[in-house]
């Protein structure tokens, strides 16, 4: 079973950065795919920014430019750099891992910007 942990969430004004990091259990050297999800108060959950083996991203459309993620497998983490940050970036932040078809969810850490 693989456990993931967010860190790096917190309360920040708009047009800050936060960094989030995501450490897992286990090495993630062959992993495929890992991904940053948010889910808003009465919102779904949604994809944020994936990483894909061989240095693929993708990124939703209101985070381009802004976002930034990035995997080291010698410390087994996942970073999201987050900047120009916006009120509607407000959210709990999941770190994903997909493993043999399996989805893997971290605890979340929530991220406030106050406008």
């Amino acid at each position: 079973q693989v456990q993931l942990v967010e860190s790096g969430g917190g309360l920040v004004q708009a047009g800050g950065s936060l960094r989030l990091s995501c450490a897992a259990s286990e090495s993630i050297r062959e992993i495929n795919t890992m991904a940053w999800y948010r889910q808003a108060p009465g919102k779904q959950r949604e994809l944020v920014a994936r990483s894909t083996s061989g240095d693929i991203t993708y990124y939703t459309d209101s985070v381009k430019g802004r976002f930034t993620i990035s995997r080291d497998s010698a410390r087994n983490t996942l970073d999201l750099q987050m900047n120009s940050l916006k009120p509607e970036d407000t959210a709990v932040y999941y770190c994903c891992l997909v493993k043999s078809q399996v989805y893997y969810w971290g605890q979340g850490t929530q991220v406030t910007v106050s406008s």
